[in-house]
């Protein structure tokens, strides 16, 4: 899969920016020593010529000969331009540095950072471009520091391609890919990024602590090594420092750190029972790959945004939830990024979406998504605000995903022995909606969708022409399509003023 075919990130010019270069064309055609990140607090040094015009591709020649990666596994990763404010994966021909110098015009475009505090950050974007241009001698470990990394300043990162599929993971057998590859996933787990329930983060930190100790400790053993690395080396940090509540800070910081210890050890336990002491660093790897596989936005790109809060009287009007929207080939997640739990998932046959930009200052960009779901028994369309600077970033990526995913499912309806899906009133008739799409289910894990917490528009169809329940008004905002096409965007001309 090539890089080149994506639209997200959006196309930006090679050849202009509205930033001055910070080094001579002299400089840049010498060779240069350049920092690579990786998860696990890593990165490769290397020495690069003519760095002001090296390529993705170029680069990535020389990360694989470094890590010594195999040409069987070339498409499992890819460079990211990253800070905390936007993560962005680079094509294959897109060239670093000169990205590097656009950074600030992509921080005004795709995030909320003010003017103000951008531009002050400009002497430290300009350290970064100077970190291209010549090597500072700092120790390894003050170097991979990640307080180091202004607020403001991209690194590069070489890191799991979001295009990579899932399934070609696990035929995966070189340990060095495994391991880059386990590495990131285990540091999404313990941030929180990947949401996971206590059955899945204490299944996950007993393979980690077997990946790094072996599977034969006996339990004093175990439990002398988490005191050791410390419980969040091996569970999510808000699971270890707990909720912080009245009744947390009764039960005292001693007592859950026990109950946790005692968790991992169970399942360390059930791994040592099963295999006893002889399996393999590859069989722990794939195992804790195959978990990560279960949640569904395992690989998905983040993107940042608010949605309304449901209103709960006069004075709770009009505020707004932080979430974190995790976009990959099986569809798009929308997070709560303080109860580290799912509000929203949908795939992308459940899924309408569009992308509406502000028409006057003090409009948000929007990204909305309709999806089918049920007022008092009665089945509603259901539409959801997005509210953030990056939705034609998430808008342009949905789109490449839904075109990627019907190529694929086209060729592979082709193939002899591949069981086709129902269309039309048949799909309809299956699952006994009418042709609508399959409705979400309120549960209570963190994985499963909360949409009974969400503050929705919500719509009916009459049989003439789609109107809003609440308040009673008629709009035909949207209209399905009688064909019922893999996904359709959602006209949202009139919906701003709802």
């Amino acid at each position: 899969m090539e890089g080149d075919n994506c639209s997200f990130p959006p196309d930006l010019s090679d050849d202009h920016s509205q930033r001055g270069s910070v080094a001579s064309s002299a400089t840049l055609s010498r060779a240069q020593d350049v920092l690579v990140y990786l998860f696990g607090e890593s990165a490769v040094h290397l020495s690069v010529e003519g760095l002001g015009s090296v390529s993705v591709q170029e680069l990535g020649r020389s990360v694989r000969e470094a890590l010594q990666i195999p040409e069987s596994a070339p498409d499992a990763f890819a460079f990211w331009l990253c800070s905390p404010l936007l993560e962005l994966q680079l094509k294959v021909r897109h060239q670093p540095y000169k990205l590097c110098r656009q950074w600030q015009d992509l921080l005004y475009r795709f995030t909320d950072a003010s003017e103000d505090d951008i531009s002050q950050g400009s002497s430290a974007h300009t350290r970064g471009l100077s970190a291209w241009t010549e090597w500072v001698e700092l120790s390894a470990a003050s170097v991979l520091h990640s307080e180091l990394r202004d607020f403001y300043e991209p690194y590069l990162q070489y890191r799991r391609n979001v295009f990579y599929p899932k399934s070609k993971e696990l035929q995966i057998k070189d340990e060095a890919v495994l391991r880059l590859l386990y590495e990131e996933a285990r540091s999404n787990i313990l941030s929180g990024r990947y949401p996971c329930d206590p059955e899945h983060w204490a299944g996950l930190g007993a393979l980690s602590l077997a990946l790094e100790e072996g599977p034969g400790l006996d339990s004093q053993q175990i439990t002398t090594k988490i005191r050791e690395k410390k419980l969040p080396s091996f569970v999510p940090a808000h699971v270890a420092m707990g909720s912080g509540g009245f009744f947390s800070t009764l039960r005292g910081k001693s007592s859950r750190q026990a109950e946790l210890e005692q968790k991992l050890s169970e399942e360390y336990g059930k791994i040592s029972k099963s295999t006893g002491s002889s399996l393999e660093p590859q069989q722990l790897l794939h195992q804790y790959l195959s978990m990560c596989h279960t949640l569904p936005y395992y690989g998905c790109a983040f993107f940042c945004g608010e949605i309304d809060k449901p209103a709960q009287g006069i004075l709770q009007r009009g505020k707004r939830k932080a979430v974190s929207v995790g976009i990959c080939l099986d569809g798009v997640y929308v997070m709560d990024v303080k109860e580290k739990h799912v509000l929203l998932g949908l795939r992308f046959s459940e899924l309408s979406w569009d992308h509406s930009r502000p028409e006057e200052e003090g409009d948000s960009h929007i990204l909305w998504l309709e999806f089918d779901g049920e007022e008092d028994g009665t089945p509603v369309n259901k539409l959801l605000k997005i509210y953030s600077k990056q939705a034609e970033l998430m808008s342009g990526f949905i789109e490449f995903c839904v075109e990627l995913m019907s190529t694929s499912e086209g060729g592979a309806a082709n193939e002899p022995g591949v069981p086709q899906e129902p269309t039309g009133q048949e799909a309809g008739t299956r699952n006994g909606r009418g042709g609508r799409r399959g409705m979400l289910q309120r549960q209570g894990s963190v994985v499963c969708s909360r949409v009974h917490s969400l503050n929705t528009i919500s719509y009916v169809d009459n049989g003439k022409e789609i109107k809003r329940l609440k308040p009673k008004r008629a709009a035909s905002f949207f209209a399905r399509q009688a064909t019922a096409p893999t996904y359709s965007a959602v006209n949202t001309e009139s919906l701003e003023q709802g």
